[in-house]
């Protein structure tokens, strides 16, 4: 009887520190990465949205190969737009905001950066730059206002692949908004930066 009080003790003691301990992980995951505001709805009759999952690789002329993916939301009324970054767990990470002439990167930990080019922040945020101006265009499958080389459309007058802005551009699967798969490539001098990114069919918001 007294052999069995003993055990009893125990079961009971690593039952609490099983608790204790689920309970610092929960709140350490609950500190480690602090929210951003959530989106705002955009009733703009311009207002267009994406989301859908994203994977960069960038291939460095050694042979060393460096990898980031995550997922993505895009919201564009027109005149500003919102891109947020998530991680694999679905936490957001960073956020960029910008208009003409102004863009701000905003990080879960509360930092922020302001620059007048977007794609200097992604690649701030990220390691390598993602080509956010054009996105603006891609994502809508139309092209940016600048000069575009190599162009070739599909069969509904779409494009389909093009040289802008310093990209090699691969737009298909398109649906009514524009194309569910981009594959961007560009060539640097020491490197070639791989972005691939598939829109979901619908927009869970």
């Amino acid at each position: 009887m007294k052999h069995g009080g003993a055990g009893m003790r125990r079961a009971v003691a690593r039952g609490l520190a099983r608790v204790a301990a689920a309970a610092a992980v929960i709140a350490l995951a609950a500190c480690a990465t602090p929210s951003l505001p959530e989106i705002a709805p955009d009733l703009s009759p311009d207002a267009f949205s994406r989301v859908g999952r994203f994977a960069i690789t960038v291939t460095h002329d050694d042979g060393k190969t460096e990898a980031v993916q995550g997922g993505f939301a895009w919201r564009d009324d027109g005149r500003r737009y919102q891109l947020d970054l998530t991680n694999p767990l679905g936490s957001t990470e960073a956020r960029v905001q910008g208009r003409p002439g102004s863009a701000l990167l905003l990080r879960a930990d509360g930092s922020r950066l302001r620059a007048g080019d977007p794609d200097a922040l992604v690649e701030d945020a990220l390691g390598s730059p993602v080509p956010v101006g054009g996105l603006r265009d891609w994502l809508r499958g139309r092209l940016m206002a600048t000069q575009a080389n190599d162009l070739k459309r599909d069969s509904q007058g779409r494009p389909e692949s093009f040289d802008q802005d310093g990209w090699r551009a691969r737009l298909s699967r398109y649906d009514a908004q524009g194309p569910r798969l981009l594959v961007l490539r560009r060539e640097e001098a020491r490197r070639a930066i791989s972005v691939r990114l598939v829109v979901d069919t619908s927009d869970p918001s």
